[in-house]
């Protein structure tokens, strides 16, 4: 049912990791073998780290996003296993993402973002584009095109592209008022 090699294949990077404050770079496409499993196993890692008697027995902190400067791999992949906020469950496994369009509108996290690379609690509200489109490879659909996410998914995707380039989600709170209301936005 899991394959719980795959949580122990991975180290997560933590945030005073020199490396997870780097730019990743691109991934040549078609995708390699080597980096097919490696996203695969990230999301298997998302899985197991989502089922309660797993997380406890292996001290699995949950998680929804796992982008590759997470496991030590400057590389712009990334997996999301999460339920939308219609319980839906959304998997993906983006490779080279780029948002392309963002709305206007905000949306956050009334109880505040987490992130598997932080330990620390940073309180305040993290503001997203509660709508974006990424262009990206999928594995999981094996299709390059333009992905539009919504909501809780969107929030979860600008999180782990923000990986991508280095930036962790408290360097979004705002320091002088950390839970600054915005006109326009969506709590989650």
């Amino acid at each position: 049912m899991y394959n719980i090699n795959a949580m122990e294949l991975f180290k997560i990077v933590k945030d005073y990791e020199k490396s997870l404050r780097e730019k990743s770079t691109d991934v040549e496409l078609p995708l390699s073998e080597e980096y097919k499993t490696t996203l695969l196993n990230m999301l298997e890692y998302l899985k197991l780290s989502q089922n309660d008697e797993i997380a406890k027995k292996y001290h699995l902190k949950a998680g929804v996003g796992l982008a590759a400067p997470q496991i030590g791999l400057n590389k712009k992949m990334l997996a999301v296993h999460v339920n939308n906020e219609n319980g839906e469950l959304k998997e993906y496994c983006l490779v080279n993402p780029k948002i392309i369009s963002q709305s206007v509108k905000l949306a956050y996290l009334g109880n505040g973002e987490g992130c598997l690379s932080v330990d620390k609690d940073h309180k305040g509200y993290v503001y997203r584009h509660y709508k974006i489109t990424v262009r990206a490879y999928d594995l999981l659909t094996d299709k390059q095109g333009d992905f539009v996410f919504t909501g809780y998914v969107a929030i979860v995707l600008q999180h782990e592209i923000d990986h991508l380039d280095g930036i962790l989600y408290y360097d979004r709170i705002n320091k002088i008022n950390p839970f600054e209301k915005r006109p326009n936005s969506v709590e989650f």
